[in-house]
């Protein structure tokens, strides 16, 4: 086997071809050389440049906006907690380093590399990209000549199917449209604290029902153990007049959250309408996105410059009032402490994984996207670095912020921080909306929250958007790149149109709807 190679030149102008010769010793002589395209059309010399980021800042802005997300926020701090406290980050960082940094910088090197979308870059292994037929047929591909190699080793007739980069495409126009419907929540929590007082704090609301009581009007409760027979004891209250058994009591923060935000429905077989508060605030979220990407990665470069640095400063400031509450060095200590026997459990390591690959975002075609809009000679293997280590810095830093709070509703509800460690929704929409409301002034801390996830969000959604449409564009440029703003205006619409059914009256939130394609990118990476 012989190999004469060249380097390949780093643009669209270029086309890397495969010839192989059949030599007499019955052995395969591979060549591959660099051609040059036949000159362009006169209709592609008008085609618009595909462009290239402002500056390096711009560039790992982005991807630090990417890299770090909700998951930054309310899953690691929990799931540090949860899997052993300081013994969580052995398995975390060990999986950064061995799978985390390693994809993350091949992810953004060959979209520097080949200067192509999530879809083409598949290009470099057409066994991933395009369909391969026999040759003795006349089948034939842009390929063809590189097909040829690869036929060798599969019988006539093989067909080769073109899945993977077609799958992340499909994976992260799906992720662009649930992950969404959380910002949407979030602007509705946001726009109802803009009031003198939070509407969660009474029960004397219209969407209240009878048995809610507020956490400070519980402790004066009058109840007593009622004997169904000599075994089964119930505790029951006075509640408005009614005796009501202490199961069933509620509270303001989560009927708000149930009835007011959500107002779901009884059940699933119970179909309800869309929550047109909801609508409105996901359809304001979607016009953000829009005109965060609209104009290319030159205007999104420079919108990263407040949506990604702009959460530091909530982050700054909700950590330095949380340290100052009571309680608050329990809830830090509760998140730090080390209990290596956790070491023992595959859970551990399984969340780890898991971990790394929903808030890296590791195999959604983004990276590789983001990268492509690079210079060829730009440093990309200390751009990774440089990202991994901010994006798992906030994530440890964010959970000083959380755990400081959670610390203090544990002293104030004088309950264990295990029973009021959250994850999910249920942190940013349970406990940390019964937090403000413990605090002097509750609107200003809600809004500032709220607005933190809103940024947080925002930039992890606009750049895995910049990483579906730059896919699509680069797949057919010559119909797309010429109407790229209109081609991004209809899947926003699209988009929205199918968010709706994730905010109707039966739609029910869970942790695991929002992490539910990390678990199959862990297991994936396991095998």
């Amino acid at each position: 086997m012989t190999d004469n190679r060249e380097r390949p030149l780093p643009n669209e102008k270029n086309l890397l071809t495969l010839e192989m010769n059949e030599c007499s010793s019955g052995t395969m002589a591979v060549s591959t050389t660099s051609k040059s395209k036949p000159p362009a059309k006169k209709k592609l010399d008008d085609m618009p440049e595909r462009g290239t980021w402002g500056g390096k800042l711009d560039f790992i802005l982005s991807v630090v906006g990417l890299a770090i997300g909700l998951g930054n926020v309310w899953r690691f701090p929990y799931l540090c907690y949860k899997n052993g406290g300081g013994a969580f980050l052995i398995p975390y960082f060990l999986t950064l380093i061995l799978a985390g940094i390693p994809m993350f910088f091949m992810e953004l090197a060959l979209g520097q590399m080949l200067t192509i979308g999530g879809l083409g870059v598949f290009r470099i292994a057409p066994l991933f990209k395009d369909w391969g037929c026999c040759p003795e047929r006349g089948c034939a591909t842009d390929y063809e000549q590189a097909f040829r190699l690869l036929l060798t080793l599969n019988p006539p007739g093989t067909v080769m199917p073109s899945s993977i980069g077609y799958a992340a495409a499909v994976m992260s126009c799906w992720m662009n449209i649930y992950y969404i419907v959380i910002l949407s929540w979030a602007i509705f929590y946001f726009f109802m604290s803009l009031r003198s007082d939070v509407p969660w704090r009474t029960c004397n609301n219209y969407w209240n029902t009878p048995n809610c009581v507020n956490a400070y009007e519980r402790l004066n409760l009058t109840c007593w153990d009622h004997a169904y027979n000599s075994t089964a004891v119930n505790r029951m209250c006075a509640v408005n007049q009614y005796n009501i058994s202490m199961k069933e009591l509620s509270d303001p923060v989560k009927e708000f959250w149930e009835r007011r935000a959500l107002q779901i429905s009884e059940g699933v077989e119970y179909v309800g309408g869309i929550r047109w508060e909801l609508a409105g605030t996901l359809l304001l979220v979607w016009i953000m996105c829009y005109f965060c990407i609209w104009k290319g990665v030159k205007w999104t470069g420079k919108v990263v410059y407040f949506t990604a640095l702009f959460p530091y400063v909530l982050l700054t400031v909700l950590l330095i009032r949380g340290v100052t509450l009571p309680g608050a060095a329990e809830g830090i200590r509760f998140y730090i402490s080390p209990n290596l026997s956790k070491l023992r459990e595959s859970e551990v390591w399984i969340d780890a994984v898991t971990q790394i690959f929903f808030s890296y975002g590791l195999g959604l075609g983004t990276l590789v996207a983001l990268g492509s809009y690079n210079k060829f000679t730009n440093n990309v293997y200390k751009d990774a670095l440089i990202v991994c280590s901010v994006n798992s810095s906030t994530s440890v830093f964010a959970g000083f912020v959380i755990f400081s709070v959670v610390g203090f509703m544990a002293h104030e509800q004088q309950k264990p921080v295990a029973e009021v460690a959250a994850s999910g929704p249920g942190l940013a929409f349970l406990a940390y909306p019964s937090a403000v409301l413990q605090l002097p002034g509750a609107p200003v801390w809600s809004c500032l929250f709220f607005l933190m996830l809103l940024c947080i969000g925002l930039d992890s959604q606009f750049c895995t958007m910049e990483g579906f449409v730059t896919a699509m564009v680069d797949e057919w440029p010559q119909l797309l790149r010429r109407r790229k703003e209109i081609f991004i205006a209809i899947v926003c619409f699209l988009s929205y149109l199918v968010g709706l059914s994730c905010i109707s009256e039966t739609t029910r939130p869970i942790d695991t709807g929002v992490t539910g394609p990390t678990d199959s990118s862990a297991l994936n990476a396991w095998c």
